[in-house]
């Protein structure tokens, strides 16, 4: 199961790759849009990350069967690692990039004097993104993610973990997949730090890297 990023959609290179990498295999994939994303419904700015969760949460009990690695991406890791504290029964094995747990707290504290006037007196704030369309952070985004942190303690989660992080990210640095290795309490925990890579992981060499560790995880609960 892939667990997109913020503003991302299931259309994009990882999701894809993924995609092939499991028809080629047999092997059964889900990929899904949240609320306010890609081909689903709703107002994006009306959601926020208990709105995600939820997906998340409804896409995996309704659409998926029996034991699930799941792999997410930026803001789909911290939905990844929402749903294995959920459903420790059914999820096996996790594969993080660029996973962003968090990754709210970390935006209250970048946020210039006037962007806390924007934020006070429309309820949002609009941030130009490298990626694409500009980035928008309501006060119910924000609100919603102090609710859902999970690395100020331990994470319960006994599973083998990959995490695959760019050195040279500039949205969601690297430290935090070192933070998360260090409070998962699962024993099997591999980081692989790629240098000089961004945050979106998304070259040739990255993809094939990705499908190659994930690969491997599901050939151990074949």
């Amino acid at each position: 199961m892939f667990l997109t990023g913020f503003m991302s959609d299931m259309s994009g290179s990882k999701a894809l790759a993924l995609d092939g990498l499991c028809r080629a295999r047999g092997q059964a994939f889900l990929r899904f849009d949240y609320r306010g994303h890609g081909e689903s419904k709703g107002a994006f700015e009306e959601a926020d990350i208990a709105t995600w969760f939820a997906d998340a949460l409804a896409a995996f009990d309704l659409l998926t069967e029996g034991p699930q690695v799941l792999v997410g991406s930026s803001m789909g890791g911290w939905m990844m690692l929402l749903l294995a504290r959920a459903r420790p029964d059914r999820v096996k094995g996790l594969v993080g990039i660029a996973p962003a747990p968090d990754f709210t707290e970390r935006l209250m504290l970048a946020m210039t004097p006037e962007h806390r006037i924007e934020m006070e007196a429309t309820g949002k704030v609009v941030v130009a993104s490298a990626y694409g369309s500009d980035y928008v952070f309501t006060r119910g985004l924000l609100s919603s993610g102090r609710a859902h942190r999970l690395l100020e303690g331990a994470i319960a989660f006994d599973g083998p973990v990959r995490l695959l992080h760019g050195t040279a990210d500039a949205a969601v640095p690297w430290e935090i997949s070192a933070r998360i290795l260090e409070v998962l309490t699962s024993k099997d925990v591999e980081l692989t730090l790629v240098k000089d890579g961004d945050h979106r992981l998304s070259e040739p060499d990255d993809l094939a890297r990705l499908t190659a560790v994930v690969a491997n995880l599901l050939d151990r609960f074949a």
